[in-house]
C-alpha cells in the first residue's frame, strides 16, 4: 500500500468507523457466538501472497463484528464506561502515524513534554494540591499509565523500595529478604482485585481492611489491623484507598485514613479509576478531600472523560520515589540533556520501557470539549443514573442496594440470590441490554452503569421497561415452580 492508496483507504476506514458509531444502537449489544467461533472463519495460516485491502475490509463484518461486544452502544450498562470521542480517535490516528516510542525525552521531546503539561492541566481541573503538579520546578508530577492496575503496581513497588531502604538504614543487619517477608500492604475488602494482584506481583503480603455497612473503610478499621500487625512484628508499608469502588462506587474515608498513613509512615495510594473524572465538577470535588495526605493518586480519563483507552493518569508527590525505585541507565538510553534537571524520562515512571504518544488524546479532547463540555458529559450521566434509580424505587418488587452518587446504580429484586441470578441471566440472554453483577454483603446484586457517550433518557426508559417485563415473567414461573414443589 503506497501513500496514495493509504489516503483513499484511510477515508474509507474513517467512514466505516463513523457509520459504525453512528448506527451502533441498531447492532445487538452482546454477540451471539460460542467460544471458538472465529477459527473456522479464517484461513489455517497466513497467506503466502499479499491479499487486497478489499479482501481484508470485507472480512471485518464477516469475521470481527459477529464477535464484538459493543461497548459504546447506548444499551451497554456493564462494568464502567469506556470513553470514546471523535477528537480522541483522530488523535490516536496521529499517534499511530508519528509512531514514536517515547521512553526518554530525547526519543521524542514533544511526546514527553506534552504529557507533563497535560497532566498539570488535568491536575488543575480536579484541583489537585500543588505538590502533585510538575509545574516549572515542582517535585511531583503526572504520568500516563496504561491502566489503574499498572498505577497501583507502580505505587506499591515504589513504596516497597522506599521502605526497604528506610528499614535498612535504621537496621543495617537486616537483609532485603528479612524485610520483604515482613512487609504488609492493605486495601478495603471492596478494593479492585488488581490491588491484590499488585501485591502478588510485588511478592508482599496483603490484608483486607473490613468495610462498614456503607461499603467504605474508615480510620478505626485500618488502625485496628495496623496495631495487630505491628504487634506481630510485621511492617505495614502501603495502603490503597478507593474512591468509587467497582462493586458499588463507595468512597473510603480519606480524611480519617490519610493522617494514620502519614503518622505510621505508610504510603497511601488513591485509586479513583472511575470516579476521578467526576472531580472536574465542583459539586463532586469534596469526594477527593483528603488527597493532600496521599503519596500517589490515579484515575482513568479513558473511563469517563471521553479519551479512548488507554490513558490512566497518575500523580506522585515526590517523583524521586518512583525514579529511585526503577532507574537503570544503560549507555544506549542515555542522552546529553538528562542531567539538566529540566528533563523527564518517563521510562523511570513505569513498567514497560516503550510508550505511545498518549498525551495527544488528552490534548485534543481537553481543547475540543473544554472543561465545560466535559463537565456537562459527567453531569448528564449522573442525571441518567438518578433517573434509573427513580424508576427502580417506584417498583416495590425491587430494592436499591447502595447510595447512588455518580453514574452507577446497584439494585436487585427483593428475594433470594438465586432469583436475582435468574433475572440477570434472562436479561443477558435476551441481549437487548448488557449488565454485570457484584456481591454486596453476601447479596447478589445487579449493577447498572451509565456508559455510552450517546446514551439518552429514552435508552434508560427502554432498559427499565425491559428489565421490569423480564422480572414479571420470571416471578410468574418462579411462583408456579414454587407451588409445584
Amino acid at each position: 500500500m503506497d501513500a496514495a492508496e493509504f489516503r483513499r483507504r484511510g477515508k474509507e476506514m474513517v467512514d466505516y468507523v463513523a457509520d459504525y458509531l453512528e448506527k451502533i444502537e441498531k447492532r445487538q449489544v452482546f454477540p451471539d457466538v460460542e467460544p471458538g467461533y472465529l477459527r473456522p472463519l479464517v484461513a489455517d495460516c497466513a497467506p503466502q501472497d499479499p491479499e487486497s485491502f478489499e479482501d481484508v475490509f470485507k472480512d471485518i463484518e464477516k469475521v470481527i463484528m459477529p464477535g464484538v461486544t459493543h461497548w459504546h452502544s447506548p444499551y451497554f450498562f456493564a462494568y464502567f464506561p469506556a470513553a470514546s470521542s471523535f477528537p480522541a480517535l483522530l488523535a490516536d490516528m496521529l499517534c499511530g502515524g508519528i509512531g514514536c516510542v517515547g521512553f526518554s525525552w530525547a526519543a521524542s521531546p514533544a511526546c514527553t513534554e506534552l504529557e507533563t503539561v497535560m497532566l498539570d492541566w488535568l491536575g488543575k481541573m480536579i484541583n489537585l494540591p500543588e505538590e502533585f503538579l510538575a509545574g516549572k520546578d515542582g517535585q511531583g508530577g503526572g504520568v500516563i499509565q496504561g491502566s489503574a492496575s499498572e498505577a497501583t503496581l507502580i505505587a506499591l513497588l515504589a513504596a516497597r523500595t522506599k521502605t526497604i531502604r528506610q528499614v535498612q538504614s535504621e537496621k543495617p543487619e537486616l537483609t532485603e529478604a528479612d524485610i520483604m517477608g515482613r512487609l504488609v500492604a492493605y486495601a478495603s475488602d471492596q478494593a479492585h482485585s488488581s490491588v491484590e494482584r499488585a501485591a502478588l506481583i510485588g511478592a508482599v503480603k496483603i490484608k483486607n481492611v473490613p468495610s462498614d455497612d456503607t461499603f467504605t473503610v474508615g480510620g478505626s478499621a485500618l488502625k485496628k489491623v495496623l496495631d495487630e500487625d505491628k504487634a506481630a512484628g510485621l511492617i505495614p508499608f502501603f495502603f490503597c484507598a478507593t474512591l468509587g469502588t467497582t462493586s458499588c462506587c463507595s468512597f473510603d474515608k480519606l480524611l480519617e485514613l490519610g493522617p494514620i498513613c502519614n503518622k505510621e509512615n505508610i504510603w497511601m495510594h488513591i485509586d479513583a479509576a472511575y470516579a476521578g473524572s467526576a472531580f472536574i465538577c465542583p459539586e463532586f470535588r469534596h469526594l477527593l478531600n483528603g488527597v493532600e495526605f496521599a503519596d500517589s493518586f490515579n484515575f482513568n480519563p479513558h473511563k469517563w472523560l471521553l479519551v479512548n483507552f488507554d490513558c490512566s493518569a497518575m500523580w506522585v508527590k515526590k517523583r524521586s520515589d518512583l525514579i529511585g525505585a526503577f532507574k537503570l541507565e544503560p549507555l544506549y538510553l542515555q542522552h546529553h540533556h538528562q542531567e539538566s534537571g529540566l528533563v523527564t524520562d518517563y521510562r523511570h515512571w513505569q513498567i514497560p520501557l516503550g510508550r505511545r504518544f498518549r498525551s495527544l488524546k488528552l490534548w485534543f479532547v481537553l481543547r475540543m470539549y473544554g472543561v465545560k463540555g466535559l463537565q456537562e458529559h459527567i453531569r448528564k450521566h449522573v442525571r441518567l443514573s438518578h433517573q434509573f434509580e427513580h424508576l427502580v424505587l417506584q417498583d416495590e418488587r425491587f430494592e436499591i442496594c447502595a447510595e447512588v452518587v455518580l453514574g452507577l446504580v446497584c439494585f436487585r429484586l427483593k428475594g433470594s440470590n438465586e432469583l436475582n441470578e435468574a433475572l440477570l441471566k434472562s436479561i443477558n440472554d435476551a441481549k437487548k441490554i448488557h449488565l454485570v453483577p457484584c456481591h454486596l454483603q453476601e447479596k447478589f446484586v445487579l449493577r447498572f452503569a451509565i456508559c455510552s457517550r450517546t446514551v439518552e433518557s429514552t435508552h434508560i426508559k427502554f432498559a427499565w421497561q425491559h428489565i421490569s417485563q423480564l422480572a414479571t415473567d420470571l416471578l410468574k414461573t418462579w411462583e408456579q415452580n414454587h407451588h409445584q414443589q
